[in-house]
């Protein structure tokens, strides 16, 4: 009977218990109900029987949220009644402090039952794993594989898909049975290149990943059924014509069954010549010829374009160069490569061209055609320091020029000043084809002149509508006898507007275009009103050329091929070299354009300083000037002239 009365009362603290938080306990406390005898047994000191009996009727009916603040059913786990009586606050703090001793001492115990273990799955936190009435017990679980038998051989093996042992598969799939040994490849034996086709020819040394490019895209049709993972070369003597080459493919076999195997290809190196090879060896290694003509008695300009390819190195591409009386030829293997230099030549100088090709044979079978191709550039005929004669239309259109005026520089485009108001203009050479000039005279027809005066113009009054006006020059008005008739009665004095009255001086000698004394063959000239037409026009001041040259401490480089020259180093050529020099020291311009280098000997000479000496305007400072490359080292000087010393000592 006792224990039917406490399953009674321990179902009775859980109904009011779940009734205390909230849940619908009504069943349960009418299956408490019906047993009505039990509740008037309940002794009184343990729960008033009256109240018990309040309260499962209550929970039986329609209002199951019931307050039982009276008691407190939290402090066991196991939910057993207790006293009604209402526990003091000293109890209650009591009670706190030992149910939170009694939960450290277990966090303890299972911290210290954790920590023994090596498992990574108890590194978690531990309140998601334990709880403070529940003991936690772990089990170290070990997963093994099995093994089974290969199904060729027997050996024990970890199971696969194919059932078989690496070896076996081997015996029994072959890979690289698509990939062949032996291959060919073609190298130029004239300049060590390489043939990739279908045209291409590329320079590799050996072992290097150049040539193992090559190599690769020899084998790359076999290699699409297999997957290429590594490869490397093997090492052979190099004089042997052999290139062996270890490649590591990966293919897979069966069902996730990948196979790797290494195979070795043995490449023989054949020799061939290139195109370009055999065309020199044939004496036909040129398919465009760029022609560069300039109907001109001076070659000013031609020696400004040596410059200008030397510093852009636009003649790397060319196989030959050739010099011809009115200009030079520069050959090309292919038409891109001499259409490329005819753009360059089109930019740096105002020129046009003219396209033409030859054919050279014709294929019928396979409907081929080779042609020689070329380019025939003309330069404008005008040269630095050239007199022109513009057409009436044009000088107007030019901001109302005089028609005479001077060409001062040619680059990629013509430089006019004018020495009556000194208005300049820049022609291009669009316009300069579409409405030409000609020039009046050349630096072979000026005349040496001797200033007699020299009136410097400050305040010049301009019409409306002028064009461009210089400020590095000054405009005056000068008085010039010809220099073999100084001191003579009968000596015929000129008088000219020259646009030099900043270097002028009396008793300078100057070069002009004795226009009133010389017979000039131009229609536009014949056609001027001959009060427009001056006496004479300065050109440029006289300098002493020795004093100039022992002066310079720089130098130009030459266009050399074949260890020549480009072009007939005669005297002429030589004097008129020497003058391109001196047209580079009084402007500054065209040394912007151009590379001036160091000349180390002339540096190393003390200058003798002279009172009396010119000043060179505008000459070229340290700071424009490079340093020239010296092959020759210093220390190999010293070193061989140390054994030649030794020798003649023995």
């Amino acid at each position: 009977m006792q224990d039917e009365l406490d399953v009674f009362l321990e179902e009775a603290s859980i109904a009011l218990k779940l009734a205390e938080e909230g849940h619908d306990v009504s069943h349960l406390a009418e299956k408490l109900m019906e047993q009505a005898d039990m509740i008037s047994e309940v002794p009184s000191e343990s729960i008033d029987p009256h109240f018990l009996s309040k309260s499962l009727a209550k929970l039986a009916g329609t209002s199951p949220n019931v307050s039982f603040t009276k008691y407190d059913y939290s402090k066991s786990p196991s939910f057993r009644y207790r006293s009604p009586r209402i526990p003091s606050l000293e109890e209650d703090l009591e009670e706190v402090e030992e149910n939170g001793r009694r939960l450290e001492e277990e966090r303890k115990i299972l911290t210290e039952k954790v920590t023994q273990t090596n498992s990574p799955r108890f590194e978690v936190p531990l309140r998601y794993i334990v709880s403070a009435s529940v003991k936690m017990h772990t089990l170290d679980i070990k997963t093994t594989v099995g093994l089974i038998a290969c199904c060729e051989c027997g050996v024990a093996i970890e199971p696969n898909p194919a059932n078989m042992c690496s070896g076996c598969l081997r015996s029994k799939v072959d890979i690289t049975e698509g990939i062949t040994r032996t291959a060919t490849i073609y190298m130029c034996k004239f300049c060590d290149r390489y043939f990739v086709p279908p045209s291409a020819w590329m320079r590799a040394e050996l072992e290097s990943k150049e040539l193992l490019s090559i190599c690769l895209k020899k084998m790359k049709p076999m290699l699409t059924k297999v997957r290429l993972t590594d490869a490397c070369f093997v090492w052979t003597e190099a004089h042997s014509k052999r290139i062996k080459v270890k490649l590591t493919v990966q293919k897979e076999v069966f069902t996730n069954t990948i196979l790797q195997q290494a195979v070795v290809v043995e490449f023989s190196v054949q020799s061939q010549l290139c195109d370009d090879c055999r065309r020199a060896e044939a004496k036909d290694f040129w398919r465009a010829c760029v022609q560069v003509r300039q109907r001109a008695e001076f070659k000013k300009t031609l020696f400004y374009l040596e410059q200008l390819l030397l510093k852009h190195s636009a003649h790397k591409e060319c196989t030959g160069v050739k010099p011809v009386p009115t200009g030079i030829d520069f050959f090309f293997a292919k038409q891109q490569e001499a259409r490329k230099f005819v753009d360059f030549l089109m930019t740096v100088l105002p020129c046009k061209y003219h396209y033409a090709q030859e054919l050279v044979s014709h294929d019928t079978k396979n409907n081929t055609y080779d042609y020689k191709h070329t380019f025939c550039v003309e330069i404008v005929p005008i040269c630095r320091d050239n007199i022109v004669c513009l057409p009436k239309k044009a000088a107007q259109q030019y901001g109302n020029m005089s028609q005479i005026v001077l060409c001062l520089r040619v680059s990629n485009v013509i430089t006019l000043i004018d020495p009556n108001n000194l208005q300049m203009v820049d022609v291009q050479a669009t316009t300069f084809w579409r409405e030409p000039f000609e020039a009046l005279c050349g630096p072979k027809q000026l005349t040496e002149f001797y200033v007699l005066d020299v009136d410097v113009i400050d305040n010049f009054e301009r019409k409306a509508g002028h064009g461009f006006v210089s400020k590095k020059h000054q405009l005056a008005d000068v008085w010039l006898v010809r220099s073999d008739q100084v001191g003579m009665s009968d000596a015929e004095t000129l008088s000219a507007r020259t646009h030099l009255g900043h270097l002028l001086q009396p008793g300078d000698l100057v070069l002009a275009f004795d226009i009133k004394n010389c017979n000039v063959n131009n229609s536009t000239f014949d056609a001027m009103n001959t009060d427009n037409i001056p006496d004479a026009i300065i050109v440029r001041k006289v300098f002493d050329k020795t004093k100039r040259a022992a002066k310079r401490v720089w130098k130009l480089k030459r266009l050399v091929v074949d260890g020549n020259i480009v072009g007939n180093e005669t005297a002429s050529v030589a004097d008129e070299f020497q003058g391109f020099m001196e047209d580079i020291e009084e402007d500054v311009l065209m040394r912007e354009k151009i590379n001036i280098y160091k000349d180390e000997d002339k540096m190393k000479q003390v200058p003798m300083v002279e009172a009396d000496d010119d000043v060179i305007p505008d000459a070229p400072t340290l700071a424009e000037m490079l340093d020239d490359l010296n092959m020759e080292d210093e220390d190999m000087k010293d070193a061989e002239a140390e054994s030649d010393d030794e020798e003649m000592q023995e």
